[in-house]
């Protein structure tokens, strides 16, 4: 990848990165995957995240730009995607992670008009894109933001992205399936997420390149802020609601592999 320039090689590890959820997806609507393993897999890639955030983000973020710039840039990406995530659960989005009926009920509500936010029975299709839109471009910013310390891409932050980007496919497109989605809305919006991931990745390397240390932290920190409100909003409450009490032992593993991956990359 040394021959192409950098802003390249950025969109193109967050393009890798993306791919997982159109697999993921792919994997979820056309194969019949058990809800608990599906859970396992969504506790196992919040650990991942989870290590991934403390241990690469925002160690990087305080290093770059100190206690203010990285911890207002963390609050308030979570406060952004919070905000973000409950105008969309007005509007049908709410279960958009989830790999049970959730969709499917939560999908004939708002053809009814039953929910707060659509009271004309549309449905709920560009909320849930907007929602995958919400939840991905944070973390495909990070592999951008990696880059510009050296040029070369965080190879720990693009597997373990890879890897809880996979369960994410997985969960939400088995959720569509039961809500009678079809196969070309699925896995169209999740190339398109893909290709929106690596857009994200490269402009996280250009646009932030020219700015201060102080603004690069923060950016940094606003993505592992959103990145962390959308495991717990998200992510946890689909694994704990089928593994239940194995929620906590598999997130832990998952933790642990990025843990290790982060120690293998010095």
């Amino acid at each position: 990848m040394s021959f192409f320039p950098i802003w390249a090689v950025a969109g193109f590890w967050g393009l890798v990165s993306g791919s997982a959820l159109l697999l993921g997806a792919a994997i979820g609507y056309f194969t019949h995957i058990p809800q608990r393993l599906i859970a396992a897999i969504m506790a196992f890639g919040s650990g991942v995240l989870i290590a991934t955030l403390s241990l690469e983000l925002m160690e990087e973020a305080y290093k770059k730009g100190g206690f203010d710039s990285t911890g207002l840039g963390f609050v308030g990406g979570a406060a952004v995607y919070t905000l973000a995530n409950w105008l969309l659960a007005r509007y049908g989005a709410k279960h958009r992670k989830r790999s049970g009926e959730h969709q499917s009920r939560e999908r004939a509500a708002v053809q009814e008009g039953q929910t707060e936010g659509n009271e004309t029975g549309d449905d709920n299709g560009m909320a849930l894109a907007i929602g995958a839109l919400l939840d991905g471009i944070p973390e495909s910013i990070v592999i951008g933001l990696s880059m510009l310390a050296g040029g070369s891409v965080s190879v720990v932050a693009v597997v373990a992205i890879f890897l809880s980007n996979l369960p994410e496919g997985l969960s939400s497109a088995a959720g569509m399936r039961k809500a009678g989605r079809r196969p070309a809305y699925v896995l169209g919006l999740w190339a398109g997420i893909a290709v929106v991931s690596g857009v994200a990745s490269l402009v996280g390397y250009t646009v932030f390149s020219g700015f201060s240390a102080e603004v690069v932290a923060a950016t940094t920190a606003v993505a592992a802020g959103a990145v962390l409100a959308m495991v717990a909003d998200t992510m946890i409450p689909e694994a704990f609601e089928v593994a239940h009490n194995f929620t906590g032992l598999i997130t832990v593993v998952g933790f642990l592999v990025s843990f290790v991956l982060s120690k293998l990359g010095e």
